[in-house]
C-alpha cells in the first residue's frame, strides 16, 4: 500500500495533538492513551480503539469550528486511520476525504490567503505557499499529510495522482519555513514522493535516496518504517536486490521495542517479511 507507513507516522502527532487538547481541559487521560497506543505491539487493539479519537475530535471541531489545532488534529487522525487501518477502499476514501476537508479548513483558518489554493494551477499554488510562514506551519503540515493520504486512497484516479507535485512542493516549503519541524517525518515523506514514480515519469531517485538516508539519521534508525519504504520504493524500482535485502534484513534484525515506535515497527517488520518472501519472484 502506497504511503502506508509514511502516513502512519502521523498518528502519533495527531493523537498527541488530541491529547494536548483534552489535557488543557484538565485531564491527562488522553495523553496516557496516546502513549499506550504507540507502544502497543498488537495493531488490532489500535485498529479497534482509534475510532473513539475520531468521534472525540469531531465533537471538538463542532464546538470550535475555526480552531486550527483541532482542525489539524482531526485532519491527521482521519487521514492516518483511513490509510493504515481501513481495508475497504470505499470507506478509506470517505475517511481520507473527510481528513482532507479538515486539513483544508485548518490551512484556511490559519491563513486566509491559502483558502482554495489547492484548486489553483501548480504555479499559482506555489505562489500561495510562499505566503505561509512559521505561524502557519502546523496547519500546512496537517494539510499536506491529509492531501497525501487522500491521494493514496484515490490511487486509481489519475486526477488525484496529478496532485503529487503540489504535495511535494508543500513539504519543501515546510522545510523552508523551519528545517527542524518534524524533520524526520518530512524527510521520510519526501523520500517516498521522489521515488513513488519511476524516473521516466518524473521520479528523482537521487534526491529520494538522500531524503531516506536523512530520515534514518534523524530518527536514529529507531523508525524501521523508513527502511521498509526505502527498500520498497527506491531499491525495488531500481532493481537493486542487494540494497533491498540489506535494508529489510536490518529491519528484521532490529529490536522493535523502541519508545513511541513499537506499533510502527511491528507493522514495518510484518511488511519487511512479506517483501523478502516475494523478492525472488520480483527480482
Amino acid at each position: 500500500m502506497i504511503y502506508r507507513f509514511v502516513i502512519f507516522v502521523a498518528l502519533a502527532a495527531a493523537t498527541g495533538g488530541c491529547a494536548s487538547l483534552v489535557s488543557s481541559a484538565g485531564s491527562g487521560l488522553a495523553s496516557s492513551i496516546s502513549s499506550a497506543m504507540f507502544n502497543q505491539n498488537d495493531p488490532e487493539i489500535v485498529r479497534d480503539g482509534a475510532p473513539a479519537y475520531l468521534m472525540m475530535l469531531d465533537g471538538f471541531v463542532e464546538q470550535s469550528p475555526d480552531d486550527v489545532a483541532m482542525l489539524a488534529a482531526a485532519a491527521e487522525l482521519y487521514s492516518a486511520y483511513g490509510v493504515v487501518f481501513v481495508d475497504d477502499p470505499e470507506r478509506a476514501r470517505k475517511l481520507t476525504d473527510r481528513g482532507l476537508g479538515y486539513g483544508q479548513r485548518a490551512l484556511c483558518a490559519s491563513n486566509e490567503n491559502a483558502c482554495d489554493s489547492w484548486e489553483r494551477p501548480f504555479d499559482e499554488y506555489v505562489i500561495a505557499l510562499a505566503q505561509l510562514d512559521l505561524e502557519d506551519i502546523s496547519a500546512l503540515y496537517a494539510f499536506s499529510l491529509s492531501w497525501l493520504a487522500q491521494i493514496q486512497a484515490h490511487s486509481d484516479d489519475w486526477a488525484a495522482l496529478a496532485m503529487l507535485p503540489q504535495v511535494k512542493a508543500s513539504y519543501h516549503h515546510l522545510q523552508e519555513i523551519d528545517p527542524g519541524y518534524r524533520a524526520g517525518n518530512v524527510e521520510h515523506y519526501l523520500g517516498v514522493l521522489n521515488t513513488v514514480r519511476p524516473p521516466s515519469l518524473g521520479g528523482d531517485f537521487e534526491a529520494g535516496r538522500v531524503h531516506f538516508e536523512r530520515a534514518i539519521e534523524l530518527t536514529g534508525g529507531q523508525d524501521l518504517s523508513v527502511k521498509v519504504d526505502f527498500a520498497k520504493y527506491y531499491a525495488r524500482t531500481l532493481y537493486d536486490r542487494e540494497l533491498h535485502d540489506q535494508l529489510l534484513n536490518e529491519v528484521l534484525e532490529a529490536d522493535p521495542e523502541q519508545r513511541d515506535y513499537v506499533l510502527t515497527n511491528t507493522l514495518a517488520q510484518d511488511e519487511a517479511r512479506e517483501l523478502l518472501e516475494s523478492a525472488d519472484e520480483y527480482f
